[in-house]
């Protein structure tokens, strides 16, 4: 009870500011750095410093977040009471849009996590989904893919690879975003061009084009973790 009551003190100045603070566009918050901007998604790559805030600022589209690092947060949305979250490395979550808020980071390391916008939400949340509806882990020797969201016309997987496995030959028919939760060190062995090898930096994210089959192995020594976006 008594931590409970500290902690409620601890918010006090956060919900103070959060009163007077003016909004801000999400593009204009400090701690939000665009990265990729086109017809799909608008992609963030955020990092708040130790026991920092960002400035209250708007979603005005449904998006999806990835963790990267175990952090310690306090969302607070204007109107609403301060949500206290704990949140995982690798943790992926959906959140509809169009409100402001602000985050505080609780811990003594960088809050950091990529944020995807989906920029034809309004459009695609009533159309009928392309895909089968989420849930469904897939396994492999060595590889773990599981299907965590299907909204808004995107299919959010998390995949894993131990060193040395192959996730088996797959097509793309659209294009799909990769998101780096730990460093990578990948091969893509693409139909008809060959080996292409990538390394990433974990929170690093990339672009891909649709319209291709291949197969992706972990050249490196520890596992690969990464989540795709892929739309139709």
């Amino acid at each position: 009870m008594k931590r409970v009551f500290v902690a409620a003190l601890l918010l006090l100045p956060l919900l103070a500011a959060l009163a007077a603070a003016p909004e801000v566009e999400i593009t204009s918050e400090p701690s939000h750095h665009l990265a990729i901007d086109n017809d799909h998604v608008r992609v963030f790559q955020v990092e708040v410093a130790p026991n920092t805030s960002t400035l209250v600022h708007r979603h005005r589209h449904d998006y999806f977040f990835v963790t990267l690092g175990a952090s310690h947060v306090v969302n607070q949305v204007v109107d609403k009471p301060p949500v206290d979250l704990n949140l995982a490395d690798g943790e992926t979550r959906f959140t509809p849009g169009n409100f402001a808020h602000a985050a505080k980071n609780l811990s003594d390391s960088p809050f950091r996590n990529v944020t995807i916008e989906l920029v034809q939400d309004e459009k695609m949340r009533a159309a009928p989904s392309p895909w089968p509806m989420e849930g469904g882990d897939k396994e492999f020797p060595g590889v773990k893919v599981k299907i965590l969201y299907v909204r808004d016309g995107a299919r959010v997987a998390a995949v894993e690879l131990q060193p040395g496995a192959t996730v088996p030959s797959h097509h793309h028919d659209g294009p799909h975003l990769l998101v780096a939760v730990s460093d990578l060190d990948i091969r893509s062995d693409v139909d008809g061009m060959g080996p292409m090898p990538g390394k990433f930096k974990s929170g690093d994210v990339k672009w891909l084009p649709g319209g291709y089959t291949h197969t992706v192995t972990n050249t490196g020594k520890t596992a690969a973790r990464f989540v795709t976006v892929e739309f139709k």
